[in-house]
């Protein structure tokens, strides 16, 4: 996403309300001090704690097994009643789903924006991770696998429902299109939800993503030449980086084009200038490894578009 200074309000977008689930932090505030103060919220497991998740004995003493993960608060807990569930639909309900639900809310009340009284229609972009709840928790059970509860199940953990589930339970008449593209997922959505704004197809737009890995308490096996640290620490944009942690997750955003921001006293957090989304075909050196040349084109289209020099 790229900024410039331009006055022009026509074909720019306004952040108004953000609501965020990372390790360590429950809000954007509280993300923003543990970047300000240089934290690391990566947890470091004890192996009493990975058994007692299930993790395999013999994982506990490989050289290559990295005993860290980035890992949400309180991503089990939920307000079923709050959002019209019952205790049995939420027991079926994907996590994933659940917690985007939750920040698509406090994006909307972050914005001072009562889904109930909005003036226009509201557009939800979003995606999820693959969900490995249905797979742990809910088809062994056979009191939730079984007989008329299948269809629920299906509507409950299938990605394709994410975002519509946002829109039935928050009454939001916007498009709703759940959007998937494995890391860039969130901002893609990002990206389509400002066009949809752009092109007058909608008055708001929620935007973002969640992944919740399962077991929370659990490490990864390291392998040389992956995309994974080989010691549980994620450095950023250092000479030391080496690789990134696993880590569960949720975002949302709430957008509005700039000018009708401006115009209704929105707090702005960030506006966003111009976009890009583009794909490398084959010119990489593998399928999960981008190209330079192709992330030199969507940087230099993304800053075009922001009229940035």
């Amino acid at each position: 996403m790229s900024t410039s200074n331009s006055d022009s309000s026509l074909d720019a977008i306004a952040i108004i309300g953000m609501a965020c689930r990372f390790p360590g932090a429950n809000t954007p505030r509280e993300f923003w001090a543990n970047l300000c103060a240089g934290l690391e919220t990566i947890t470091h497991f004890r192996n009493e704690e990975l058994l007692a998740s299930g993790v395999a004995p013999a994982l506990l003493d490989h050289p290559d097994y990295v005993k860290a993960r980035g890992c949400v608060e309180h991503a089990d807990c939920f307000d079923a009643g709050f959002f019209g569930m019952s205790p049995r639909e939420a027991e079926m309900l994907d996590p994933q789903h659940r917690i985007f639900l939750e920040c698509a809310w406090e994006a909307l009340e972050d914005g001072g924006v009562d889904p109930e009284r909005v003036d226009g229609s509201v557009a939800v972009f979003a995606g999820v991770g693959m969900n490995v709840y249905l797979l742990r928790n809910v088809l062994p059970r056979a009191d939730l696998a079984t007989g008329g509860d299948f269809y629920e199940i299906m509507l409950g953990n299938d990605k394709d429902f994410v975002s519509t589930r946002v829109s039935y339970k928050l009454n939001l008449t916007g498009p709703s299109v759940s959007l998937n593209t494995a890391c860039s997922t969130s901002l893609v959505n990002v990206h389509q939800a400002s066009q949809c704004l752009l092109n007058y197809q909608c008055d708001l737009a929620i935007a973002g993503g969640a992944t919740l890995l399962n077991p929370p308490a659990a490490g990864y096996l390291y392998q040389e030449g992956g995309i994974c640290s080989p010691d549980g620490h994620c450095r950023p944009f250092d000479a030391l980086a080496r690789g990134t942690v696993p880590s569960s997750g949720a975002g949302a955003v709430l957008l509005k084009r700039l000018g009708e921001a401006q115009r209704d006293g929105d707090r702005i957090y960030a506006v966003i200038h111009g976009s890009a989304i583009n794909n490398d075909g084959a010119n990489k050196v593998g399928f999960t490894a981008p190209s330079v040349e192709g992330q030199r084109a969507v940087i230099a289209d993304a800053m075009a578009m922001a009229e940035v020099d």
